[in-house]
């Protein structure tokens, strides 16, 4: 079993593009969005969800007004402002609060709990391409890095389960902690950029979190006719840098189309673009069989 994750510096770079098309050219795989503070994939491949769970992470404190005297220690202590006055007694906001657990542990009338904190949900769900996990983060939520390991392992295990011979995922973009994340353990990355300053910047920055991890790199250059001069700069520094050129892409309007219509973009009428595609996918394969 093997693990493909699709990447990029920056939002915005097309990267579920590129992953919804992957899928659809992917045999014997299972699918895989990280991306779980805004995903996306899902517009693409209109998941049926067969299964669903509560996903929990960290602590908050909650005081119980019954048990509360008023006395405000838990105010003075707090160092987020979390606690505030309500009516006779106090009230801690979820969004402040960090789950320092000082309030509680330092409440005279332990009028405190600190029950762990539902972040979001997680689904497993069946697509037109194979099984999907995918999941959603409440908004304002935090340990998104979290939730990715716990997508991944759930994916690896249903491979296994399956005897499926491939994990792709639709990573997440930048070099925070969902992205280190989604790099644990995977073979290859497909780093998606685009033709601008902030896309070289961001290609260097996620190239370099590859590197630390030692995986292997491929790059694809999206909407590559927008800016010719910086795509040759784009790819001289990559191929420089001894990583693969997967393909690159030109700005189309099939692209918006074919998100309006829920498809991916091999599934279109635009054949010069499946064509660029398919090969960018042959590539990638043929970059993941060997062994460097």
């Amino acid at each position: 079993m093997r693990e493909i994750v699709v990447i990029s510096g920056k939002g915005g770079a097309g990267k579920t593009s590129m992953a919804g098309a992957f899928a659809h050219l992917a045999e014997n795989a299972i699918l895989c969005d990280l991306d779980v503070d805004a995903p996306d994939l899902h517009l693409l491949l209109d998941p049926q969800v067969r299964s669903e769970e509560a996903f929990y992470s960290g602590h908050e404190a909650v005081i119980d007004p019954e048990r509360c005297i008023g006395c405000g220690q838990c105010a003075d202590l707090c160092r987020f402002d979390a606690v505030r006055e309500d009516g006779d007694a106090y009230k801690v906001d979820s969004l402040a609060c960090e789950g320092c657990k000082v309030c509680v542990a330092l409440c005279p009338e332990q009028a405190i709990d600190f029950p762990e904190k539902h972040c979001g949900r997680w689904y497993v769900s069946d697509t037109r391409f194979g099984p999907m996990v995918h999941a959603q983060l409440f908004p304002g939520e935090e340990n998104s890095g979290r939730l990715v390991t716990l997508l991944k392992q759930k994916a690896r295990a249903m491979a296994e389960e399956q005897g499926l011979d491939l994990v792709l995922c639709d990573g997440t973009p930048g070099i925070g902690c969902p992205v280190i994340s989604s790099m644990a353990g995977t073979d290859l990355a497909v780093i998606v950029t685009e033709p601008t300053p902030s896309g070289l910047h961001d290609l260097k920055r996620v190239a370099e979190l590859c590197g630390r991890f030692r995986t292997k790199v491929a790059v694809l250059v999206n909407k590559w006719d927008v800016n010719p001069a910086m795509t040759e700069e784009i790819e001289t520094w990559s191929t420089g840098k001894g990583y693969t050129l997967a393909g690159r892409f030109p700005h189309d309007r099939a692209v918006v189309d074919a998100m309006l219509e829920r498809k991916v973009l091999t599934e279109t009428d635009n054949v010069e673009l499946s064509r660029i595609i398919k090969a960018s996918w042959a590539g990638i394969l043929a970059l993941l069989d060997t062994g460097n």
